[in-house]
């Protein structure tokens, strides 16, 4: 076989994957449906773990030398949480549009050597006892990054269990004709609803409204100027040019198995949810980052096939809890006098540090204290001396068990 992976999918979970699987010295093919990267905004943030996920690889100076903010907060509905008391060498929220993540991970895993094909659409896939094969091509294993509608997830036929969207909004890119906010804000309900405006940079702002006009919006309902216009005016803005825009839901959806013989969910693929407290970009590339070493491990030699079943059992349960999350955020957004009571009881008396911990992506994993990211830059076990002992760290950081070994 001329490849040992195929990932399908190039946005920042399958080029995250695809660069931790060469890294590990697997020779990795990703197909990709769109003819070219679309440069679209997207997602605009990555959390503390994801911070920590992209420093083990060498990937964060060069990200942050082009991010538009840093938040030293999070938000749940909204709710500020501080995010200074958190053990991470990154209590903060990188604001970033996810185009220039995708742009260095893409960099990077080309620099390995993967080789990343636009243009084509997973349309055929099988697999037997010794590998898969997919539009023809033979790997050893397959990884479907490919999305909510995910081509490997239906034809390995692994149930997306979950509902269907409650609620809508739009969220778009645009110029403004005057003066623009200059600072990113976190997202806060007022009113009837809520509209964020951040600016991007070059002139590029940020919008997401979400008030009765786009609640009663169906999914695919295209979202005319007029009716951005009409958002922003809330705000005393004026719309310039809409670079893009669309509409999401609160859909909230997770695969009942992240893993089908050599098929693999990530991202998207494996779980979908509302937008709310941004995890949504940060959960697939911790996926990867979980994936990714462990693949190589086994396609190296070194681990047999059982510590490829550990991931749906660290991922699946993490996901699961970012769904809950965001299905209780979608609650506290509620325009609704009594879910405003809620909303202040709520803020009174739960534990913001343990909630800050969990939407920073910080709340799971034996990650050992002050350890020196550089150490993991080349995607490998390592042994470091600590004052209880010596402590064997996997790939991502996170102590091997059992957690203290003998030296």
């Amino acid at each position: 076989m001329q490849t040992d992976v195929i990932v399908a999918g190039a946005g920042p979970t399958g080029l995250m994957l695809a660069g931790e699987l060469a890294l590990g010295g697997a020779r990795v093919t990703v197909l990709e449906r769109l003819p070219a990267r679309s440069g679209q905004s997207k997602a605009l943030n990555l959390q503390p773990r994801s911070a920590e996920v992209l420093a083990s690889r060498g990937l964060l100076d060069d990200l942050l030398a082009v991010a538009p903010a840093l938040l030293p907060r999070g938000h749940f509905a909204g709710i500020p949480l501080d995010y200074a008391g958190l053990r991470t060498p990154y209590p903060y929220q990188i604001g970033i549009p996810q185009a220039k993540v995708e742009q260095r991970l893409a960099e990077w895993a080309r620099g390995l050597g993967v080789d990343i094909r636009h243009g084509e659409a997973v349309t055929e896939f099988g697999q037997d006892a010794d590998g898969v094969t997919v539009n023809g091509r033979r790997a050893r294993y397959l990884a479907g990054c490919d999305g909510a509608h995910s081509a490997v997830r239906k034809a390995a036929g692994i149930e997306f269990a979950g509902r269907d969207g409650r609620m809508c909004a739009f969220v778009a890119d645009v110029t403004l004709a005057g003066d623009g906010p200059s600072t990113w804000e976190l997202p806060a309900p007022r009113g009837d609803g809520m509209l964020t405006v951040l600016p991007l940079g070059d002139g590029v702002y940020r919008v997401l409204a979400a008030g009765p006009v786009q609640m009663t919006a169906g999914r695919d309902t295209p979202v005319p100027d007029a009716e951005i216009a009409e958002a922003l005016a809330g705000d005393g803005l004026r719309l310039g040019e809409v670079r893009w825009a669309s509409r999401f839901t609160d859909a909230t959806r997770q695969a009942v198995r992240y893993r089908m013989g050599r098929a693999f969910l990530a991202g998207d693929a494996a779980h979908i949810h509302s937008p709310s407290g941004g995890q949504g970009l940060n959960l697939g590339l911790q996926d990867a980052f979980n994936l990714g070493w462990k693949l190589a491990e086994v396609i190296r030699g070194e681990s047999g096939d059982e510590l490829l079943d550990t991931y749906h059992a660290e991922r699946h349960p993490v996901a699961a809890r970012v769904l809950q999350s965001t299905r209780a955020q979608g609650v506290l957004y509620v325009p609704d006098e009594d879910v405003h009571a809620l909303r202040d009881v709520f803020t009174e008396f739960v534990d913001h540090g343990a909630l800050a911990a969990r939407v920073a992506g910080l709340d799971h994993g034996h990650r050992l204290p002050g350890l020196d990211l550089k150490l993991l830059h080349d995607g490998r076990r390592h042994t470091v001396d600590t004052p209880a002992g010596p402590v064997r760290v996997r790939p991502d950081g996170f102590a091997d068990a059992p957690y203290f070994v003998a030296a």
